[in-house]
């Protein structure tokens, strides 16, 4: 059977997360104990003990959830059931920095630092309140595409997210996603609604982040990955360093090709999905993509005890 870990992103966060991770095995503790070192402040302490908005905010949503997935990983192999017995991995959005981590690409440390850069930046790119998300469901992905660009205007509104047969995700300025959700409704979609999101991920008003962010990855060693990396930007497997440095700055901008990612996986022999870190977001949709596959989740200890049988 051959297996893909797949890491989640934003939204996926909760206070508490990892904590029993971090209790039942050394090794996950010390994940989230480099990753307060990298940053210089306790983001465990925000992680299990803080308030949600805290851990909710952007700069530290992001290396948060990293440090769950890269914890969460770190019980796998402690159990023997690591990297060693995977063909591909991927993330979704920030996801993509835990994938690369887990593949020995980046560090865990200069990983940590990269998302509270990129959180910073991304959260900074655009306004307060200019700018907005909205998921259409129930409308094919070229349909979501029509309904950008007719809703856009002299605004920007484009498709940040593909991610299962029956959800697209779009992004720009308020009023165009806005505009965007009632074309949306109009041509038949079950539900248009707007996301409690402090910024619009994924769309051209994000090219001030990119920027931060290709002066941010100039300064990180990126090796070769110890197992392929599938990019958001691209939905195929990716090994070369320059290439996959390159491709984390288009992502700022660019659109997250969940949907084709998990089809380019199956196609390529992946028959089982682990999910790794909190939530189940991903497994859900990878369900809704590729109904045949199986999809398992490493978010716990009993999870993994689980996995282990």
């Amino acid at each position: 059977m051959s297996r893909a870990f797949v890491f989640p992103g934003q939204g996926s966060q909760a206070i508490g997360m990892g904590r029993a991770l971090a209790e039942a095995y050394p090794a996950a503790r010390a994940v989230f104990d480099a990753v307060d070192d990298a940053l210089g402040e306790k983001l465990s302490a925000l992680i299990w003990d803080g308030a949600i908005e805290d851990l909710t905010l952007t700069q530290n949503a992001q290396p948060a959830i990293m440090a769950t997935s890269m914890a969460a990983l770190a019980a796998l192999e402690a159990e023997g059931l690591g990297m060693s017995h995977v063909s591909f991995v991927a993330g979704h959005s920030l996801g993509e920095y835990s994938a690369l981590c887990a593949a020995g690409s980046i560090g865990l440390s200069d990983t940590a630092r990269l998302l509270r850069i990129r959180g910073a930046a991304m959260q900074a790119a655009v306004p307060v309140g200019m700018g907005a998300m909205a998921a259409v469901l129930g409308l094919d992905y070229a349909a979501v595409v029509e309904v950008a660009a007719e809703a856009a205007g002299d605004e920007v509104c484009q498709v940040a997210n593909d991610n299962d047969p029956a959800q697209v995700v779009i992004s720009g300025h308020k009023a165009a996603v806005e505009r965007a959700c009632e074309i949306a409704k109009a041509r038949g979609a079950k539900r248009a609604l707007m996301l409690p999101v402090s910024a619009p991920f994924h769309c051209a008003l994000m090219e001030p982040a990119a920027a931060v962010m290709r002066d941010a990855l100039a300064g990180v060693v990126l090796r070769a990955p110890v197992v392929p990396v599938v990019v958001n930007v691209r939905a195929e497997a990716v090994s070369d360093p320059d290439t996959l440095r390159a491709l984390l700055v288009e992502q700022v901008t660019g659109e997250v090709k969940w949907r084709a990612s998990v089809q380019w996986m199956a196609t390529a022999g992946v028959s089982a999905f682990w999910e790794i870190g909190t939530g189940k977001a991903l497994s859900g949709m990878i369900k809704r993509i590729e109904k045949e596959t199986e999809q398992r989740n490493a978010g716990g200890p009993e999870d993994i005890a689980g996995l282990k049988g």
